[in-house]
């Protein structure tokens, strides 16, 4: 597939290379405008709505001191707090549960889409190939005509000779099928070309039925990832409030059910103490990924197919998106069967293999368009990058996504870490470009650009 051709329309013509395209994906504004899903966004995607439990009114301290002063009261509240307690538990499942059906919606129909873009492909590249043995033969018809011109040939064959007005070879063959004398001599020349010609339009007919069916599945693709983002969006919201909440809501419960005299104060200071330690957690968190940054930065290097060095860039913008080695090609292979699935019999990207946890970088600078789990690819980046062009990097390890949806990254800036997550065998990383959201082989496509992954 050429990575560079200008996109147009697929105007068919018989015995001539038909020239093809493919669908600039739905964009997110274009599908919320037009109603998609019922998503209502300015500037991306709607947040999610907040669960009916978030709307609940919590215990304040106050309502807690109140509450242990009186048997009943007490019974009341720790009632409603178990309640809360249970809700935010509920909701986290719930949420959690929709996040991973829409995540496999979205990888099924992106794969489905996929499957047919390359079957639209393969129809055309035959169709083109057919169309030019067409024009080949009927340019050895036209030769013969003009032979039996230079041996005494009739009028007709005098107007064969002087062909070059024909609009086209189809048109040529249509001169050369009323010259008797042809047909006697040189049957099998003709013959091959009206046969060439048939199979051509035969193939770019089911070309262009196949170019609809990927248009079709490319929308419901489109469709998906939205929905998926909104429902991952949707999971991690329920989660942070679950944080947020249970820390203060399992002291307050622990203060209505301990008959100690330990005060309010007590168990307050300890949410303050769970609500650092957590911020600790996270500052270390940051620091790892800061560290695998500078390391990988240090490691430098734009290595090849078998290099260890990683991120290495080039005059283009582009960086090599891990150091990883080559482990896996794009294209046609056989399926391999393990742990309860079967790959693909197309490898739609290249897996660079760096080790578990090590860093993955934006290839280019853009936009995020999605950043979450996705079904057989685990977890999942798709960047934008404008023009038409897009690349993704799948198996993240968990918690390995450090950049959000809708958010701007740089060229080699470090988004995620290498892991194992969806189907995988291995710590690795699968790496997609897109032209036009279709996945085009990222060895040609990054060469083209400097880098060699």
């Amino acid at each position: 597939m050429s990575l560079e051709k200008a996109p147009d329309e697929h105007g068919l013509v018989p015995l001539s290379s038909a020239p093809r395209r493919l669908l600039r994906p739905v964009s997110r504004r274009a599908a919320i405008g037009a109603g998609i899903l019922g998503v209502a966004a300015v500037g991306g995607l709607a947040g999610p709505l907040l669960p009916a439990a978030f709307a609940v009114d919590y215990p304040t301290w106050d309502d807690v001191q109140r509450a242990r002063a009186n048997e009943s009261a007490k019974a009341a509240e720790i009632e409603k707090i178990k309640k809360l307690i249970q809700s935010l538990t509920d909701e986290v499942a719930r949420t959690q549960a929709e996040a991973e059906k829409a995540s496999d919606e979205f990888y099924v129909a992106q794969q489905e889409f996929f499957d047919a873009a390359q079957r639209a492909e393969s129809l055309q590249e035959q169709a083109d190939e057919q169309a030019t043995k067409a024009t080949e033969a009927a340019d050895r018809a036209g030769q013969v005509a003009a032979q039996l011109y230079r041996n005494g040939g009739d009028d007709t064959s005098l107007e064969l000779f002087f062909a070059g007005s024909a609009a086209n070879a189809d048109d040529l063959l249509e001169r050369l099928g009323t010259m008797d004398k042809l047909l006697e001599r040189n049957q099998a020349v003709y013959a091959d070309a009206i046969t060439a010609r048939d199979s051509a339009q035969s193939l770019s007919d089911q070309a262009v039925v196949a170019r609809d069916e990927r248009d079709r599945l490319q929308q419901i693709a489109e469709e998906k990832m939205i929905a998926a983002q909104q429902a991952a969006d949707a999971a991690q919201a329920a989660l942070d409030e679950q944080t947020a909440r249970r820390i203060e809501l399992d002291a307050q419960l622990a203060a209505l059910q301990d008959a100690s005299a330990k005060t309010l104060a007590d168990y307050q200071a300890g949410v303050e103490a769970r609500r650092r330690a957590e911020e600790e957690r996270k500052r270390r968190e940051r620091e790892e990924a800061e560290r695998l940054a500078r390391e990988a930065a240090a490691a430098g290097g734009g290595g090849g197919g078998g290099s260890s060095g990683g991120g290495g860039s080039s005059s283009s913008g582009w960086v090599r998106p891990n150091r990883g080695w080559r482990t896996s090609g794009y294209g046609p292979r056989t399926p391999v069967c393990s742990n309860g699935y079967c790959s693909n019999p197309f490898h739609y990207g290249v897996d660079l293999a760096a080790g578990c946890s090590s860093a993955i970088y934006a290839a280019h600078s853009g936009t995020v368009d999605y950043a979450g789990y996705n079904g057989g690819y685990g977890n999942y980046i798709r960047i934008n990058h404008g023009g038409g062009i897009g690349t993704g990097y799948a198996h993240i390890r968990p918690g390995g996504i450090f950049v959000g949806y809708g958010q701007r990254v740089s060229a080699g800036q470090l988004i995620a870490s290498e892991g194992n997550t969806g189907n995988s065998a291995g710590c690795h990383l699968h790496f997609e470009t897109y032209v036009n959201g279709y996945p085009v082989n990222p060895i040609s496509f990054m060469a083209a650009r400097g880098i060699s992954v």
